[in-house]
Formats: C-alpha cells, structure tokens, sequence
C-alpha cells in the first residue's frame, strides 16, 4: 500500500473554524444565525483561509443546551433551516476547498427524543436509558450520589418521575443519559454518523467523548476511584474501534472532546484504530505564562508521539472565556470554578497577547480550531442577567455568569442595523460592537483580521515538520520549524522587557511592530524565515 496522500492527511495540519450557526449570521433576519446565513458567508471563509468548518449542533433541539439537546439527529432545526440547506452548504463549502465537520452528542439526547418520551410511556426504550428506583425508605433518595457535569453546580443527576422512578442526567434534566450497554444505542449511533458521511462531511466532533460508558453498577461517587464510574472507562475504546470502521469506509475523521489529566489514559484514544485527533484543552486553558506555555506544548506533543497522532491548538471555543478577555486579567488561564461576574479586565493588553497568541498557535506542529470572532478580536460580552440563556448559569445558583459571552451575535457591517448580523439578535450585542465588524477590519491592514488572514496565507509553509526550541531569555519562547523554503522561526516575548531576534534572513510577519532598535517588545510574535 502507498503512502497516504496530503488530501488523505488533510486533517493532520489543517485549520479548522468553529461556526456556533445561532450567532454567526442570520439570513432570513429573525435575530437568529441560520445555514442562510452561513452560505452567504462562505467567500468570506475562503478568503479567510480556513481549510475546515465544525458545526455545533444543527438539529432538532429544544434548545435547553445551546442545540447539545438534541431531539432528530437527520433535521436540522427549523431555527437554522433544512437538511436540503445544509447538504447545498456542504456542497458549496466544498466548492471552496473547505471540508465540513459536524457534532455528534453521544452521551445524551433530548427529553423530547422519540426514545426517551417512548421511555416516560413505559415503553421498552427505558432499556436505553438509565432508569433506577431511588434510596430511602420510599425511595425518595436518588439512587447514587453522582456530581453534575455543570462546573459549579450542585444540582443532582438524577430525576424522579411520578411512577417513583428515576432517570439519570449527568448535565441538564432534559438531556437523558443514554445505555451505551445496550446494542441499540451503538447501532444507531453508527448509522447516524453513515448518515452524514454520505451526504458528504469530512468529519465529525464528539461532544463528552469520555463520558459514554457507565458503570453497570451506578456505584456512589468516590474520589480517586479507578476505574471511574462514568469518566474514560475502559469500554469506551470498543465502542470507538466500531467508529472508527464506520469513518474509515468514507475516508472521514474524528476529533474527540477529551478531557482527561492522565496524559496515557488520553493517548489510548489516538491509537491508529480509534479516534483521529481530539482536543487540546491543556494549552487552551494555560495562562499567559511563556514557562507554563512551553511545558504545555511540550507534554502535548509528548503525549501525542507514542500513538502518531497530529496534536491541536486552540486558543477559545463556545464554552471558554474569549481569548482577549481571558489575556486581558490578572489570572489569564481558563477554569470554569473560576468564572465570575465583573472580572477587571484590560482589553489592549488581552488584543495584544491573542495576536501574539494566534503565531503562537498556528505555528505549531499540528492542526488548529478557529473559534468564530475570534479572528475580529471579540472579548467576551457580560450578558444582563435577566438575558442570559445557558443552563450552567442557573445550575450554578446565578454565580457562574455562563457561557453566554462568548456567543454573542458576530459583528460584520459597521453601519447596518445589529452590525451587520440580521435581526435583532438572540443575545444582546454590547454597545461599541459594530467596532468590530468584519468590513471594518478587512480595510484595515493592522486589524485582526488582516493578521488572522496573513498569518493563514504563509502557515502552508511550515509543513508538517517538527518543533525544536531555540535557546533565549527567560520569558521568551522561540522554536524552529523546517518550512519549504528553509527553516521558519516563531519568536514570542513574554517578558517586560524588548527582546533581540535570533538571526534571520527576512521578517515574514509580526504581531505588533518592532521597537526602533528592532527588538521584539512585550507581549509580541513575529515569523521569521532562518
């Protein structure tokens, strides 16, 4: 057999953009994003440079979790239009050369599935469930003790129906936990993602991809119990080898949303028969730190060789503090216990660390994710609270401010109504947001969004070569990578004071300019050619 070709290992190097459809552009203007609006959109991706999209949920959803409650895995939801709409997006994105990924919850459906309301019928779909009589002397205790999936939250997992029974939630009440015991589960799942691959996706994104499997016992919660009774358990690396034959029948891919510290445990997903890739979420939560910056490189990189799998890179997604909010405070890394209203925060020192943070990522041996607006520079919005939707808020008791910020209504025209979005939109956007607007930036060879699409033209030429880190000062980081015209260096400062330049042939971009003596000031990267 012949060596995989570059469009075979696409996935391997690729910049992948993350597009949340309720708010990225609304369409038909009824203040919600929809495929209209994203089709309409699509010139601006490709001259962005992206090489993928990722799709959040697009189905039939209640909408209890941002569309991660899902109803019918083959509708799309009537608030983003039809499936007839989005087979023409990925035909059309395609034209394009970008490749479409979706997501696939495997943990949990919605209350309103046809399975779970057949469930609440006493029908036999309570075998694909997890249906328990409760504690105490009339079963009035929930049957296990088990902490919510919701950081902050101490609301229980479990739900008693008016028969007595109860059924088990590690996130919200309206999103069920499935059996992955039980075989129906599996098989539907595998002809769910057959159903997409053939109408052309490259890939797919798991949501909790750790979390499927329970323990047949539902034992009690103990801390540093192993095996743990819902989270990385042995069984899951079946289930994903089933998949991983399904993809591997449509050329597809996987990433998988793992969380996991055991930096082994999280490698035995990447073996060459189960999952593709799966997030980085060490290097999306560090600070802005160069030391904590290179040891989480480091480990990423380390922990991905033994298995051969690509690492990825990303700075923000749909559930994180955005990154020129997060680089803007005094604890610059990411922890959702510590989230909270009325954060200070100083926006131009946050603006100047994400564009030295966007080299930074994209200079990295791998693939990245692209969180949309973050290549406009939007800090995180703080939602009125009598506006804010996400369930992690009220699951909190009103402390946690949600997820809400970082998913607010992009901006795209600086003089239309709502900044170019459509209707008025479902989240409030903060006064001072048409500011951002992509026609602004595109004009504006020092925007955002000049560098993001400067930095996507030159990233080909780093290849798929590895990483070697160049000696320097402390707090600066500076490695080397072998690129098609000789080798490119990545040059971050992040100490207080200017730093000099490793020799080099030519200055292919920066983040900031350098200083008059040309030195690379705080808070700085520039691409250089050896």
């Amino acid at each position: 057999m012949g060596q995989p070709t570059h469009a075979q290992n696409w996935w391997r190097s690729a910049v992948i953009y993350q597009v949340y459809v309720r708010s990225f552009a609304d369409g038909d203007g009824d203040g919600t994003g929809d495929l209209a609006g994203v089709r309409a959109k699509l010139p601006y991706l490709a001259e962005l440079g992206v090489d993928a999209l990722w799709f959040n949920p697009w189905y039939l959803s209640p909408m209890k979790d941002g569309g991660y409650d899902v109803a019918d895995y083959r509708v799309i939801d009537p608030a983003f239009g039809t499936l007839a709409e989005a087979e023409k997006l990925i035909a059309e994105a395609k034209e394009l050369g970008i490749r479409t990924l979706v997501d696939i919850v495997p943990n949990h459906v919605s209350d309103q599935h046809p399975w779970f309301r057949a469930a609440l019928a006493q029908g036999p779909e309570r075998e694909l469930f997890h249906f328990r009589p409760g504690r105490g002397e009339h079963g009035e205790l929930p049957p296990n003790d088990w902490p919510s999936q919701f950081a902050g939250s101490a609301e229980p997992v479990w739900t008693r129906l008016p028969d007595g029974t109860w059924y088990l939630h590690l996130f919200t009440p309206e999103q069920p936990d499935l059996n992955w015991a039980h075989p129906a589960v599996r098989q539907e799942h595998e002809e769910i993602l057959r159903f997409w691959f053939e109408r052309g996706v490259a890939g797919v994104r798991i949501d909790s991809a750790a979390l499927l499997a329970k323990d047949p016992d539902l034992p009690d919660f103990v801390e540093g119990r192993d095996p743990h009774p819902y989270v990385d358990r042995d069984e899951l690396h079946d289930i994903y080898r089933s998949w991983r034959t399904v993809a591997d029948a449509y050329d597809g891919i996987f990433v998988g949303e793992v969380w996991l510290p055991d930096t082994e445990r999280f490698a035995r997903y990447l073996r060459p028969d189960e999952l593709h890739t799966a997030f980085n979420f060490s290097f999306l939560s560090c600070p802005w730190d160069a030391g904590r910056l290179r040891t989480s490189i480091d480990e990423t990189l380390a922990e991905h060789a033994p298995v051969g799998a690509p690492a990825t890179w990303v700075l923000c997604n749909h559930d994180v503090t955005r990154t020129v909010t997060r680089y803007g405070r005094a604890d610059s890394g990411f922890d959702f216990a510590t989230k909270a209203f009325g954060t200070p925060t100083d926006l131009a020192l946050g603006a100047r660390r994400a564009r030295a943070g966007a080299l930074l990522s994209l200079a990295l041996p791998g693939a990245v994710y692209l969180y949309q607006g973050e290549e406009l520079g939007l800090p995180e919005a703080e939602i009125p609270r009598d506006r804010i939707q996400d369930p992690m808020h009220f699951r909190s008791g009103g402390i946690d401010p949600g997820r809400d910020g970082c998913r607010v209504p992009l901006p795209w025209t600086a003089d239309a109504p709502y900044a170019g979005f459509g209707g008025e939109p479902w989240l409030p956007q903060p006064s001072g947001w048409s500011a951002y607007a992509a026609d602004l930036q595109a004009a504006d060879p020092g925007s955002m969004l000049s560098l993001y699409r400067a930095a996507l033209t030159i990233r080909p030429e780093f290849g798929d070569g590895p990483l070697t880190w160049l000696p320097t000062p402390e707090g600066v980081l500076a490695f080397a990578r072998p690129g098609q015209e000789g080798r490119l260096l990545c040059v971050v400062n992040l100490a207080d004071a200017p730093a000099d330049l490793p020799a080099h042939s030519r200055l292919l971009l920066g983040s900031g300019p350098l200083d008059p003596r040309g030195r690379l000031p705080k808070d700085t990267a520039v691409w250089l050619r050896g």
